[in-house]
């Protein structure tokens, strides 16, 4: 781990400034760059939050090869009002490290877009976006960072505590002993989340009892441990395997009684399991408050319970607008591991609505058989698939397929090309309350055949950090 410098002041471009705001009174415009908030050099946004977080805020920056200075005395919940064309100002993002035999990205299939070849490992983006990090790349800098400007919470992929085990999981020699880290973070009373991608054989059984009780160890500061089942491609190359259905349901008995002796022992379940356990097994998933409030649904934790009572709550009603869908035929589209949820809540729409919806379930011939997430789905499969079927009006598509700035699938499709090529209007839905409004005609992320482009409504509904952030050539 060594010391680096911090860097030269390039600055932060702003991309825009909110009327009003400090930064407006300041006279901050599009396109400066921002050198230094109250006399401290700043490398990301993170730093231009901790150093304006003063009641006097004065800020140099460079307007074309003039620079500038300024001051203002902050009034009371007053916003700086600053946004950066790139949060880490470099625009790009740190590299892991580490070769873990179980990480999507080295499962990639070629000739696909090249920010999906990225093994982001960012501690700035777990801070800003909630990102899983190892902690295996800090620098004596990024440490220093993380403590004086208490970076908290931050998100980290643990995968086990024994070091060697961990070590294993990385396929790193060198990578630093995680309790080690978590323990001097707590100290600085720095919160943190952590997950372990369980993988048979690896870092299962014991290993994982002896993880969840170690990192349980650190509570509250460890505040929650997700525990996610591996995910494998056909382009896997280390000889790992998946969990069958039995073994799943092993692993949540495992985890439900280690739960149950984190509750007696401070009132907390700690560990959790992702909405895939529960797929695979068909057993139920828990409700809402057994997640204790904790915000993990980017990491398939109550994903699946927030669609279920978002159901719930559209069920109660539907039978009073029977009248207007009766009759009503589109096609929900899905991947194999939600189907039976989707289809248990299509049946009964149809039942009380008097629609005709139906279901099709979408195989990842790309990623191969066992990618079974409806967010991975690839548009080429979904048409291939689609082909020469009686749709209905419509086709109903998950939006997560699309999470990306340009509204595409991981293959590039966007739902536009999906509504040409059908003949048919798209609609991207998160919940079954999104599919009734698409059935009134009230949906905002519909899409036409004869649309020129993708609505600005769809295209703002889209991206995620990773690739809303990198540099437009990356994904070229």
């Amino acid at each position: 781990m060594g010391d680096a410098p911090r860097p030269l002041e390039k600055g932060g471009r702003v991309a825009a400034v909110e009327p009003g705001s400090l930064g407006a009174r300041l006279g901050l415009r599009p396109d400066d760059r921002i050198l230094r908030v109250n006399g401290q050099a700043v490398e990301d946004v993170i730093d231009v939050q901790f150093f304006a977080a003063e009641d006097q805020v004065e800020i140099d920056w460079l307007r074309g090869d003039d620079e500038w200075k300024a001051g203002a005395a902050r009034r009371a919940g007053e916003a700086l009002g600053i946004e950066f064309e790139h949060p880490t100002f470099d625009t790009d993002i740190r590299r892991c490290n580490n070769l873990c035999p179980f990480c999507f990205v080295l499962q990639t299939p070629p000739r696909m877009r090249r920010t999906l070849y990225i093994k982001d490992d960012d501690y700035r983006y777990s801070f800003l976006y909630g990102h899983f990090v190892t902690l295996t790349n800090l620098s004596a800098h990024d440490w220093d960072r993380i403590l004086e400007q208490r970076l908290s919470p931050l998100y980290v992929s643990v995968h086990a505590t024994e070091l060697e085990v961990r070590r294993a999981c990385l396929s790193n020699p060198a990578a630093p002993d995680v309790l080690d880290q978590l323990s001097r973070m707590a100290e600085a009373h720095i919160e943190t989340h952590t997950q372990i991608v369980l993988t048979p054989e690896l870092n299962d059984g014991p290993h994982l009892d002896r993880s969840l009780d170690d990192l349980a160890g650190l509570f509250p500061w460890v505040r929650s441990c997700s525990v996610v089942p591996v995910g494998l491609t056909r382009h896997h190359k280390y000889g790992r395997r998946v969990f069958s259905a039995a073994e799943c349901l092993e692993v949540v008995h495992q985890v439900e009684a280690t739960q149950s002796r984190f509750r007696e022992r401070f009132g907390s379940r700690f560990a959790f399991l992702t909405d895939e356990w529960y797929l695979a097994t068909g057993l139920t998933v828990p409700a809402a408050a057994e997640y204790e409030n904790l915000d993990l649904r980017e990491n398939g934790l109550g994903m699946v319970r927030a669609v279920l009572d978002e159901w719930a709550s559209v069920r109660e009603g539907l039978a009073a607008q029977a009248a207007g869908l009766r009759g009503k035929r589109a096609t929900l589209v899905t991947a194999p591991l939600f189907a039976p949820t989707l289809q248990r809540m299509t049946d009964e729409f149809n039942e009380r609505a008097g629609t005709q919806l139906e279901v099709v379930v979408v195989t990842n011939g790309r990623m191969g058989p066992t990618v079974t997430v409806a967010g991975l789905m690839m548009g080429g499969d979904v048409l291939g698939a689609l082909h020469a079927k009686d749709l209905g009006e419509a086709v109903i598509l998950p939006r997560l397929m699309f999470d990306h700035p340009l509204v595409v699938s991981l293959d590039d499709v966007s739902p536009l090309r999906v509504a040409r090529e059908l003949g048919l209007p798209v609609v991207l839905v998160d919940g079954m309350g999104d599919v009734l409004d698409a059935l009134r005609g009230e949906s905002p992320l519909l899409m036409r055949p004869e649309y020129e482009a993708v609505p600005a409504a769809v295209l703002r509904a889209g991206g995620w950090a990773v690739e809303k952030y990198l540099p437009p050539e990356m994904g070229s």
